[in-house]
């Protein structure tokens, strides 16, 4: 009996095909992992984030984390200071009041942010020592800024005379990130943007405008 000369073709395989991921070095590589470290502290906090859950984020081996960061700590601290956005230049519209409005809005959108919700995670997790691991960071890119921010606000209103000078202390330029930064770690929950403004209406325009 002859047999055909056709053979039915190989069943294609169902598998996805791998997706190679390209080789990365130095620091490129550095920023991925940075982002994925931000990234699992923003969805699954401190608590839940892993040295092996950041190196399967930025697509890498663990070896590739442990010798940049030999702790969870110092890879925490590194992403949160590279990954918070910096404040823009303090606004200058004529108005202290709208100035420190724009100023406080930035300040709760930067909060709010992918950096910001990790800043969060940890201030809402950490307590003791570990928490004072990242107050150097929380100091320096967050409540410094907006301090410095708030203080060039006020001086352009003592120039505009909607401002006495003897108001512009560190008392004074403290109260709105403290308090903002008071509301995220004790209650964790969210400024909206009409008590921003009834926040300095009702706080820092009586407690700064010229005597008399």
């Amino acid at each position: 009996m002859a047999t055909s000369r056709w053979t039915a073709a190989p069943a294609q395989s169902t598998v996805p095909a791998q997706v190679a991921v390209p080789r990365r070095r130095g620091a490129v590589l550095e920023r991925a992992i940075l982002d994925a470290a931000l990234e699992q502290l923003s969805t699954v906090g401190w608590n839940g984030l892993t040295m092996e859950g950041v190196a399967a984020g930025a697509q890498t081996g663990k070896a590739a984390v442990y010798r940049r960061w030999p702790s969870k700590e110092d890879l925490v601290a590194d992403a949160l200071e590279a990954g918070m956005p910096p404040l823009s230049q303090p606004p200058d519209t004529g108005s202290v009041r709208e100035d420190l409005l724009t100023l406080c809005l930035a300040m709760r959108d930067a909060m709010y942010s992918r950096p910001g919700f990790a800043l969060r995670a940890v201030l809402h997790e950490c307590d003791g020592s570990l928490a004072e691991r990242f107050q150097s960071v929380i100091f320096g890119r967050v409540m410094q800024p907006a301090i410095e921010a708030i203080r060039e606000v006020l001086c352009q209103g003592v120039r505009r005379g909607e401002v006495r000078s003897a108001a512009v202390n560190d008392h004074v330029c403290e109260v709105i990130p403290a308090m903002m930064m008071y509301r995220a770690k004790v209650y964790g929950s969210e400024w909206m943007p009409a008590e921003i403004a009834r926040m300095i209406d009702d706080l820092i325009v009586p407690l700064t405008r010229p005597q008399g």
